[in-house]
């Protein structure tokens, strides 16, 4: 083979090689685009990591009764909206005479017109358990 032939050959094969990392960097950046922006994982779920536990660590762990109350509670609580105790007053005097544990499983699981957990899906049960404490607490 010739000088010419040889150098012909080398600058294909050049091209071919710029080709073929540009089709790699274009794929790439194709998969990139079309990644999935997240995941869904439930409750529960040991394929998860400990995403949900991750997830309240990185919000500043469990919150407080009071901060639970007035975030997700006192939509409903404060106003006594479709026969919800409301805050401040014996309503709760009432319902604290059948013990934290069913006040737990009723919250947790939902009374009356009450859906489960309220409206705070991600608050934990200890979570919960703090909010019915402040609720009951501020009895009059």
């Amino acid at each position: 083979m010739n000088k010419f032939a040889s150098a012909l050959c080398a600058l294909g094969l050049g091209v071919a090689l710029v080709a073929s990392v540009q089709a790699a960097t274009d794929e790439e950046k194709i998969i990139e685009r079309i990644k999935p922006a997240g995941s869904v994982c439930m409750v529960g779920d040991d394929s998860c990591g400990g995403a949900a536990a991750a997830a309240t660590a990185s919000a500043g762990g469990a919150r407080s009764g009071e901060e639970v109350y007035n975030t997700k509670c006192m939509a409903c609580h404060g106003t006594g909206v479709a026969g919800a105790p409301k805050f401040g007053t014996s309503d709760w005097a009432d319902r604290s005479a059948k013990g934290m544990d069913t006040l737990l499983q009723n919250a947790i699981n939902g009374i009356n017109a009450m859906p489960p957990r309220g409206t705070c899906a991600d608050c934990s049960d200890d979570e919960i358990k703090a909010a019915i404490e402040h609720m009951v607490n501020s009895a009059g």
